[in-house]
C-alpha cells in the first residue's frame, strides 16, 4: 500500500485498541489524547513521522469492553459516516470474555453473522475503503484459561474467513505472539493474557505495519 494525500486511517475495536484514549477529543485526528497509549497511536506516530507531508489523518475509536454487536451498534456514527481510506478492526475477545466472566458474549455463529453484515454495510456504503482485520489473541496467562483457548480459536478462523471474502488484510496477531514466546514469558506481552503490554503494544504496532504494507 502507499499513503495518498489526505488519507484517512481509522482504528476501531476494543480496549485493546481504546488503551485509554480522550474521547472527548476524539473528532481531533493525530491527536496523541485522542490515539490512547496502545498500538494504535504507535503506529500513528511512525507513519506520521515517515510521512510528514502527506496530509495523514489518523483516528482511533475503539471503546473498551466492545463485542462486535456493539461495534455493529454504533458503526454508522463511529465509522461510515467518518468515510475512512483503511479501516483497522481488532474485536473478538470480549465476545468470548464477557461468555465466561457474565453470561453476556456473543456465541460463535453470531459472532460470524454480526460481524460479516457489518461489513457488508462498510463495502455497501464506502465500496473502495480498505479494510484490515486483525486477528483477535489470547496468551497463556493471567484470565486465560484452556475454555477460553478454544472458543477464541473460533472467531479467529471466522475473522480470517471474513478477511478472504471481503477483500480484507488479514493481521495474524495470535502466530505473531505465539512466536515471541520463546523470548520471553505471556506476562512480558500481555499480563493478564488480555491487554498488552507497552512492549506487546509495540510488537502489534510493528506487525501491522509489515503486515499492511505502510
Amino acid at each position: 500500500m502507499q499513503i495518498k494525500p489526505d488519507q484517512m486511517i481509522l482504528f476501531q475495536g476494543d480496549s485493546i485498541t481504546d488503551s485509554g484514549r480522550n474521547k472527548d477529543d476524539q473528532d481531533k485526528p493525530n491527536d496523541k489524547g485522542a490515539l490512547g497509549s496502545g498500538y494504535a497511536c504507535m503506529i500513528a506516530d511512525g507513519l506520521l513521522a515517515d510521512h510528514p507531508s502527506s496530509g495523514l489523518r489518523i483516528l482511533n475509536r475503539g471503546i473498551s469492553g466492545h463485542r462486535v454487536v456493539d461495534l455493529y451498534a454504533r458503526w454508522k456514527v463511529d465509522a461510515v459516516n467518518l468515510k475512512p481510506d483503511l479501516i483497522s478492526i481488532l474485536v473478538g475477545v470480549n465476545d468470548t470474555w464477557h461468555e465466561f466472566s457474565s453470561g453476556n458474549g456473543v456465541e460463535i455463529d453470531r459472532f460470524e453473522q454480526v460481524y460479516r453484515m457489518m461489513l457488508q454495510y462498510t463495502r455497501l456504503k464506502l465500496p473502495k475503503v480498505q479494510l484490515v482485520l486483525c486477528e483477535p489473541f489470547t496468551l497463556p496467562c493471567g484470565v486465560i484459561t484452556s475454555d477460553w483457548e478454544l472458543d477464541i480459536r473460533e472467531r479467529q478462523k471466522i475473522t480470517k474467513t471474513l478477511a478472504g471474502e471481503f477483500g480484507a488484510i488479514f493481521v495474524p496477531f495470535q502466530g505473531m505472539f505465539d512466536s515471541v514466546l520463546k523470548d520471553a514469558p505471556a506476562e512480558h506481552w500481555a499480563a493478564d493474557g488480555v491487554h498488552p503490554t507497552p512492549a506487546g503494544h509495540q510488537l502489534m504496532a510493528g506487525f501491522w505495519r509489515e503486515c499492511v504494507g505502510l
